[in-house]
Order: structure tokens, then C-alpha cells, then sequence
């Protein structure tokens, strides 16, 4: 028997596998209804019935859902897109969907089209009926100068978005370059989308993490102890790399799954990048896994440097850190250049360490 969302959460609360949280479940209605709708209407738009309707079909609004960090949004998501039965559908994290949207426009371009968006656009429409992003988030001007057009296409065509943010509309693209180019995009999300505020206390992240170690050393004996906080937060997931536009170019994070980063020191502060890298990771993990901080001096002062700018970035953005060491924070960079500038830094380790720091 076909169960609604609200059973399915019903169920997995019952079975312990979730917890009761009343502003996750007053969701799940809105949810429904597009779920409704889709199942009855997605094969009207496919294939041998597709060509009986010249217009496209007009869904009911699609849902923008935000709220503070480990909230459920993400879960709350992948519940509706599983549960929906459509082939036509996929979830996608949205700095993955904007490079991929980066990458086909310029290939349209070398094909010398004149207006890229439109084909990209429309292949994109033509193979789904639902598009499901994770973690909404605008930093990079190129993808805030693409993203009115080509959601508005999007929209045109009958394709129900449902997206999270940490952020609400109106914060998007909040002080980027030529914002005011951006507005009409954020008036396009309100008339498009039920804007929903996912309020509640529990953040369910930091609950598996409450209480529990997250600095770890010496990095080498912590590896089995890493790779058991990964699988309980992701689930068991491998994770695949995470691919961030920064101002023309990309940053990588090598392994991303439900919101949280997983990298080497080497792999994030041993190459050339800048704060806006870090400020763009921040954007867009919940947590990040640092494996392998080494002991710090001058023989590695640029990586250092690095480290520390990484630190402060998530430090604002009040990312949950575990991390593996050569040894505590205050010894980890005891004399040379650096050394005394480094005490902020593992004041700041030591701070990000409290069970219950990043809800602050």
C-alpha cells in the first residue's frame, strides 16, 4: 500500500531511525501535494503522450526550504525525491549542478551559439520533470549572472524545483558584485517557490557529534576513528568531489556527502589558494574531515598560512571541524615565523572542539 511522506517519516520515527521534530513534519504536506502532482501529470510530458499537449503543463509552486544548519532539510529532501515516483527527476548539490551548467554553456559557446542558455536550458527541461537542489547557495558572480535566465526557462518548461538553503532568498548573493543585476532572480524564486522557514532546536549533525571527540592525535593512530564519524554522518556514503566556481576557476573538496567535506591538510593548504577558496568551502560543508595537520614551522610557512586563513573561514561560518593532528593546537606551531600569530588559530581549534560550539 502506498504510504504519504508523513507515514514513511512517521515510520522512520517509530523506528528510531529519525527523531520527532513537528517542523520537519509540517512539511511534509507541501511535499505531497508536488508529489501528487508529478506522479499524475510526469507521463502527460514524456514520451509517446508528449506531443498531445503543445504547452507545457503548469505545476503547483516548488518548495525553497532554509533554515539554520542540521535542521533536516536535506533529509526532508531526499524522503520527497526518493519517495516520488518519476524517473524524470534528479538531486543534485547545486555548486555540482551550477558547474555542470558552467561547463555545457561553454561548450555551446565553442559550437559558436549565440545564446547558450537557451539550448542548456531546454536539454535540461527535456530530460527532467523534477529538479532537486541541496544547499542553495550564490558566491560566484558568473553563476549570479546565469541563474535568473536559466531557471526562468527552467520554470517555463513545467519543471518543479525544490531547492535548501541556509540562507533565505533575500541573503543570497548578499554584497556580491553587481547584485542589483541579481534581485529580479530573487523576486523570480518568490513567485515560483513556496519559501518555507524550517524552524526548529535540533540540529541532528551536531547531535551525533554532542559530546564527542573531534580533535584527534597523533593523525597517524586516528584514521579507524575518522572513518567511522564519516560513515555515521554520511551514512555510508563514498562521497564524490565537490567542485566550487571561484572567480573563473574551480576548488575541489575530494570527498562530499550529505554536507559534509572530507580532505587531507596537503590536499587543501598545500595548494595556491586564497580566501575566497576557503570562504567558498565554508559556503558550502555543514562539516569538514581534516585529516594529517602536521606539525607547523617556517620549512612550511605558506602552508601554514593557508591553514590559518582555512580556520578562520570556517570559524565564521561556524563550521563543525574534526580534524587529525600531529599534536594539540598550542603545539602545533611552536617557533619561527608565524609562531606567535599562530596562538589565535589554536585559541580558535580548541574553541571549535565544545560539543556545542557551532550552534553559537
Amino acid at each position: 500500500m502506498r504510504q504519504s511522506l508523513t507515514e514513511i517519516h512517521e515510520a522512520r520515527v517509530t523506528a528510531g531511525t529519525l527523531r520527532p521534530d513537528p517542523a520537519q513534519h509540517a512539511v511534509l504536506p507541501r511535499l505531497e501535494t508536488l508529489r501528487l502532482w508529478l506522479e499524475q501529470n510526469s507521463a502527460r510530458r514524456t514520451g509517446l503522450f508528449a506531443g498531445l499537449f503543445a504547452k507545457p503543463l503548469t505545476p503547483p509552486k516548488g518548495l525553497y526550504l532554509w533554515g539554520g544548519v542540521g535542521r533536516g532539510k536535506s533529509m526532508l529532501m531526499d524522503l520527497f525525491t526518493e519517495a516520488t515516483d518519476i524517473r524524470a527527476k534528479r538531486r543534485v548539490h547545486f555548486h555540482a549542478f551550477m558547474q555542470e551548467v558552467h561547463k555545457a554553456i561553454h561548450a555551446a559557446r565553442q559550437k559558436g551559439v549565440e545564446d547558450p542558455i537557451v539550448p542548456v536550458a531546454d536539454a535540461i527541461s527535456a530530460q527532467l520533470r523534477l529538479l532537486a537542489f541541496d544547499e542553495m547557495q550564490i558566491s560566484d558572480i558568473a553563476d549570479a549572472m546565469i541563474v535568473g535566465r536559466l531557471f526562468e526557462r527552467l520554470f517555463a518548461a513545467g519543471v518543479v524545483i525544490v531547492t535548501t538553503s541556509n540562507r533565505g532568498p533575500e541573503e543570497l548573493y548578499k554584497n556580491g558584485l553587481n547584485r542589483q543585476l541579481f534581485l529580479p532572480f530573487i523576486t523570480l524564486l518568490r513567485n515560483k517557490l513556496e519559501v518555507v522557514e524550517l524552524e526548529g532546536p535540533n540540529d541532528y549533525r551536531q547531535h551525533r557529534l554532542q559530546g564527542a571527540q573531534v580533535y584527534f592525535h597523533p593523525a597517524g593512530q586516528a584514521r579507524g576513528q575518522i572513518a567511522a564519524i564519516w560513515e555515521d554522518l554520511t551514512g555510508g556514503a563514498k562521497g564524490e568531489a565537490l567542485r566550487l566556481p571561484v572567480n573563473g576557476r574551480e576548488v575541489e573538496v575530494p570527498r562530499f556527502a550529505n554536507g559534509v567535506g572530507r580532505a587531507t591538510f596537503w590536499e587543501l593548504c598545500a595548494r595556491p589558494l586564497g580566501p575566497g577558496d576557503y570562504l567558498a568551502i565554508a559556503a558550502a560543508v555543514r562539516v569538514l574531515i581534516l585529516e594529517d595537520i602536521p606539525q607547523l614551522s617556517a620549512s612550511n610557512y605558506n602552508e601554514a598560512k593557508r591553514f590559518v586563513t582555512l580556520i578562520d573561514a570556517l570559524y565564521e561560518a561556524r563550521v563543525r571541524l574534526i580534524c587529525s593532528a600531529a599534536d594539540i593546537p598550542e603545539r602545533l606551531y611552536l617557533e619561527g615565523t608565524g609562531a606567535f600569530e599562530f596562538e589565535r588559530t589554536a585559541s580558535r581549534l580548541r574553541e571549535m572542539q565544545g560539543a556545542g560550539w557551532a550552534e553559537g
